[in-house]
């Protein structure tokens, strides 16, 4: 019995002393700074971006509203870098931090984390491959995701890591990059990759160009410009094909994908044509920038990352603003007019990436130091469409499914949920995850799409399994809810450690006041019950399920 009590006596000492670290500033030496003159290039940079929109507002006869809170731009990086809010060890560790470059500081802690790579590269691969699991045979989407994980890790030129894609050879398992071509062997009846499909998944992936309706037909619309500055045509179906014609020889063999016979013909028979003609393998723009050696591939890897092919950087630049923001500066995201200027950011910000290197960490550390992404999402005066549209404030936008669920398990939990977390931890979060996004409904691969809340969503979130056990306190004070009831000194302490926990700021005047009135005469028990309630309807709140 000695021992049992005293086993006891240390697992609760063990348990207060941990818990009262996370309610406690913790160390901050993870939040190392960037080297000065490299964070001032930076900031020129920015600063220059933010010249563009003050002049479109002022063009406009529009005005910006006032800057966000450090904790609020905190939690928008880690939305849109990690699909998940910041923790209260995170905060207290952001607020215990220097004052000086603090959000430098931030970005640079959430661009070396785990996951970062892990969110990002999964982002990347809905674009790239799609969200469909694919042939099972030929296609390892798991696979595909890890390798592009391993290259953020790595911070590999974006414009290497896309020529690896589109000309790399080998076995799917062993050659992870090769998956990008034998996701579209499925439903083709000679078992080969689809060059139909590569055509329109490489468009619209690495150029932000939507071609998919000239497979069939010319654009009789004028939405597709191509050619050349001096002489602009709308888009054939030509050109959709010629540009197919890149993967002709492209075959899936025992060893592997590989050019089995090099430049192979490609044939199609194009409307109004009673039989297939031969296609010549050609692009639709700058045909000046196509090398003369080289499989079709080879040339296509390198005309598409060519520093003057502006579509190649505008593409990117495109979907990670839309990443961060939670909508893209063009819309759709993939569907960038290319003879067109877009004096907004966007071809500052594709001539820096090509200019840099294609370095995808110093483009996301650009944007997180511009005053328009620094900025409110709320404002003194009315906001109209137009308002957003330029950027006068902060979009406000659903939460996508993974990011929902990512912040629920986040807030049930006063550690960081990440690489170091516990076996145990990570199986529940994995099973919880994965149980809810089943439940609430995944994106898609079109992410940025307008869209709003359904009735099954709110259901969820009401009466979901998730949210009622990650808001629910234990009996070993593991969550969020239990250490808050057990340890906090006041009530008023656990309110703020509940208002960070999920919506990464302190209550209002008139909340903390409200919230404390529901303490006043309570027990214990009944008190850790008002603190779930509080987490409950904190999780139900509109202001947690959307980045703002």
């Amino acid at each position: 019995m000695y021992w049992k009590n005293l086993l006891l006596l240390l697992t609760i000492v063990g348990i207060g002393f941990y818990v009262g670290n996370q309610l406690l500033p913790g160390e901050n030496d993870r939040l190392q700074p960037s080297d000065r003159n490299e964070l001032t290039e930076i900031q020129n940079v920015a600063s220059q971006i933010d010249v563009q929109f003050i002049a479109s507002w002022q063009t406009s006869g529009i005005e910006s509203t006032f800057p966000a809170s450090e904790r609020l731009v905190a939690r928008r990086l880690s939305l849109g870098l990690t699909g998940t809010i910041p923790s209260l060890e995170e905060i207290r560790m952001l607020d215990h931090s220097p004052s000086e470059a603090r959000i430098d500081r931030w970005v640079n802690y959430l661009l070396n984390d785990k996951r970062f790579h892990d969110f990002i590269a999964e982002r990347f691969a809905r674009a790239l491959v799609g969200t469909e699991d694919g042939p099972f045979i030929v296609f390892r989407r798991r696979r595909f995701v890890l390798w592009l994980s391993e290259q953020l890790k790595a911070n590999r030129p974006y414009d290497e890591l896309v020529r690896s894609l589109i000309k790399n050879n080998g076995l799917w398992t062993d050659t992870p990059s090769v998956n990008f071509y034998t996701v579209t062997i499925d439903n083709n009846e000679n078992k080969q990759p689809d060059p139909i499909r590569l055509a329109a998944r490489t468009s619209r992936a690495f150029l932000g160009l939507r071609i998919d309706c000239l497979q069939c037909h010319d654009d009789a619309l004028g939405t597709l410009e191509f050619g050349s500055p001096n002489q602009i045509r709308s888009g054939t179906q030509q050109d959709f094909h010629q540009l197919a014609a890149a993967f002709s020889s492209v075959r899936q063999t025992a060893a592997g994908l590989q050019d089995t016979i090099q430049n192979q013909d490609y044939r199609y028979q194009f409307l109004d044509e009673d039989e297939e003609t031969v296609v010549e393998f050609k692009v639709p723009f700058r045909q000046d920038l196509i090398p003369q050696h080289g499989t079709h591939r080879e040339k296509l890897a390198s005309w598409i990352t060519h520093k003057e092919n502006r579509a190649f950087s505008r593409a990117i630049v495109n979907r990670v603003w839309g990443l961060m923001f939670g909508t893209p500066l063009v819309k759709p995201v993939d569907d960038i007019p290319f003879f067109e200027s877009h004096p907004l950011g966007l071809d500052l910000l594709a001539s820096d990436f090509a200019e840099n290197g294609y370095d995808l960490r110093r483009l996301i550390r650009i944007i997180a130091q511009t005053k328009t992404f620094q900025t409110s999402s709320v404002a003194t005066f009315p906001i109209t469409e137009k308002h957003e549209n330029l950027f006068a404030i902060f979009p406000q936008t659903p939460l996508r499914p993974e990011q929902v669920v990512g912040s629920l398990v986040q807030a049930s939990s006063l550690k960081t949920i990440n690489d170091q977390s516990t076996v145990l931890q990570k199986l529940m979060t994995f099973g919880d995850i994965n149980d809810f996004i089943q439940r609430y409904g995944d994106s898609g691969e079109d992410e940025f799409r307008k869209r709003n809340g359904t009735i099954q969503q709110k259901n969820i979130m009401m009466n979901g399994k998730v949210v009622s056990e990650r808001s629910n306190a234990n009996g070993l004070m593991l969550n969020s809810a239990g250490q808050i009831a057990a340890m906090a000194d006041s009530d008023a302490a656990a309110i703020n450690s509940l208002f960070l926990v999920t919506l990464s700021r302190l209550p209002t005047a008139l909340e903390l006041n409200y919230l404390c009135g529901l303490f006043t005469g309570q027990n214990h028990d009944e008190r850790q019950r008002v603190i779930e309630d509080i987490l409950w309807s904190l999780f139900n709140k509109e202001e947690f399920q959307i980045n703002h």
